[in-house]
């Protein structure tokens, strides 16, 4: 199993030299860095899971660099060490988008929890990014598109390839009316010199896999445009 990464930026050496002992006694991959720009460098050439942040560096100050990142990239969590007193350097570098911040002199007990905390809800919010982009969801109506399963409540639907291509455009346009030559160009391809009569039939077959008598209907006509997918209260 891969290591956490953490890329740790302090310029102060025992302070440095006590994380990095620390976090890799905690099971870490730990990257230090002992200024902004060796920082800055670090994070171009790596990837890491998070980075634990001192404001004060030489070079490039810790807020310049929190800045700089957070113009591409507003996922990799970021923790601030500052000073006692400077509050203002805590609300600018929570205004930039840091996720948290320690105080110090700091109990590492509490900083291992925070970091504990912040990589676990990194962790939720990729979980739930990597569903948003396998499963299409309206409803009761469950949608894999990897194992192209679909589900509505606890019935299991079996769907064409034409059909399951139908319903994934009609989810992924969800409360869209669309018309029915936009449903054949997505569905049937630009080449496609049929009917679009063939749209209302293949509807048809598949109104009758998914909206089943005992649950709201899911698709709908809108006359004289064509179909919405949406639920209905």
């Amino acid at each position: 199993m891969k290591k956490e990464s953490i890329l740790v930026v302090e310029d102060e050496e025992k302070i440095l030299r006590l994380l990095e002992l620390e976090l890799e006694f905690e099971g870490y991959e730990v990257i230090k860095a002992k200024d902004g720009l060796e920082a800055l460098a670090a994070y171009r050439s790596g990837s890491f899971d998070l980075i634990l942040l001192d404001v004060m560096l030489p070079g490039l100050s810790g807020i310049e660099f929190l800045r700089r990142i957070r113009t591409n990239d507003s996922q990799t969590p970021v923790l601030l060490l500052t000073a006692k007193s400077s509050v203002e350097d805590k609300v600018s570098g929570l205004d930039l988008g840091a996720n948290d911040y320690i105080t110090k002199p700091f109990q590492i007990e509490e900083l291992l929890a925070r970091i504990r905390a912040a990589l676990r809800l990194r962790s939720l919010e990729q979980q739930k990014e990597l569903e948003d982009e396998v499963f299409l969801v309206l409803g009761d109506l469950k949608v894999n598109l990897m194992t192209r399963d679909v589900v509505r409540g606890e019935n299991h639907i079996e769907l064409t390839p034409r059909e399951f291509d139908l319903i994934v455009y009609l989810l992924k346009n969800k409360r869209q009316v669309l018309n029915r030559d936009q449903i054949v160009e997505a569905v049937w391809g630009f080449d496609f010199y049929g009917d679009t009569n063939v749209v209302d039939v293949y509807i048809r077959y598949v109104r009758k896999k998914i909206d089943q008598p005992e649950k709201p209907p899911l698709i709908h006509t809108v006359r004289g445009v064509g179909y919405v997918m949406k639920e209905t209260k």
